[in-house]
């Protein structure tokens, strides 16, 4: 699921491409990404965008008039954009696809996993969605009221103060990486960055945030807005002005992140793992946890009394099976 850091890339390049635009037709590929019946999402067409805002993990277009788009992208969904002047094989009603040469072998097309289409006299914003789960979504609200309806409440972590921070944590006592992803506490960290940002603090995902000493918080302050901005920037240098095409969970420079069973670039142990669900935790059991290894429910479930406790209990456990 794109994050903060994500997100914030996307929004710039929005920036640079829609706002000031008339939005000259919204084409829906798929009926159900659209979850509001009122208003309608025609009642856009004509409408110049004159704002865009990062609501968590949702992209908000101001459109004139107090109407508003807002756009879930959920695990999945993805954006694109196509300047105008591409010729769009299939897309009737696009001004790049009017022309006489449209539809000829070759020809580029959008994706065939597209959702939904809206056509600019600039180009082309493609919303996409992988596999066949279909959870993006779209809104169309009128107001700012409908709007604030569609905000979790979560802290923005890079404008806050140490002690909005400490607040938002210790407010209730979960774990850290259950307390880091929650939208109403925390404002765009999802499942990777949390890793990322625990992996820096030298904190274990599942230590209680009421147990935290005030050093720890502090450091864990620090690296989430060390780790959110430093992935920002990156992402800004690798799309270079362009439109980001590289929007992914998994990056080869992340630490512990999708890296289970890779060596740890600060100590060179194991990275480990916790699955539930759709997702894991990624961490690595020297830097983190003390050496100690972290009961995935499924394995220990197995495994039992035979579920290896420690850095060393899983190496001896490796030795044994392989003698």
């Amino acid at each position: 699921m794109p994050e903060l850091p994500d997100l914030t890339v996307y929004l710039e390049a929005l920036e640079r491409r829609v706002v000031g635009q008339v939005l000259e037709k919204a084409r829906l590929e798929n009926a159900f990404v659209l979850r509001t019946a009122v208003p309608p999402i025609d009642s856009l067409h004509g409408r110049r965008i004159v704002a865009l805002r990062r609501l968590g993990k949702r992209i908000a277009f101001g459109f004139e008039g107090e109407r508003w788009l807002v756009l879930h992208l959920m695990i999945a969904g993805r954006l694109q954009w196509i300047e105008v002047g591409t010729p769009l094989r299939g897309v009737l009603g696009s001004r790049a696809a009017r022309g006489s040469n449209s539809g000829r072998l070759g020809e580029p097309s959008l994706p065939r996993n597209a959702l939904a289409h809206f056509f600019f006299q600039s180009g082309t914003l493609t919303l996409t969605e992988a596999g066949t789960k279909r959870r993006a979504s779209l809104h169309v609200l009128d107001g700012e009221a409908a709007l604030r309806a569609h905000d979790r409440g979560g802290l923005e972590v890079l404008a806050c103060t140490d002690e909005e921070f400490a607040t938002a944590l210790t407010r209730e006592n979960h774990t850290l990486k259950r307390a880091l992803t929650d939208p109403q506490l925390f404002s765009g960290i999802g499942n990777a960055y949390s890793d990322e940002i625990l992996h820096a603090a030298r904190l274990s995902p599942v230590a209680l945030t009421q147990k935290l000493s005030a050093v720890e918080i502090a450091r864990l302050q620090m690296a989430v807005q060390a780790v959110l901005r430093t992935w920002t920037e990156r992402l800004r240098d690798e799309a270079a002005g362009r439109f980001p095409t590289k929007v992914t969970a998994f990056h080869a420079q992340m630490a512990v992140h999708g890296k289970f069973g890779k060596p740890c670039p600060v100590c060179g142990t194991t990275v480990q793992r916790i699955r539930h669900a759709e997702n894991e935790v990624n961490y690595c059991p020297r830097c983190q946890t003390g050496g100690k290894l972290l009961a995935d429910r499924s394995l220990s479930r197995l495994l039992k009394g035979d579920w290896p406790r420690t850095i060393e209990a899983l190496e001896d456990a490796k030795r044994g099976s392989a003698g």
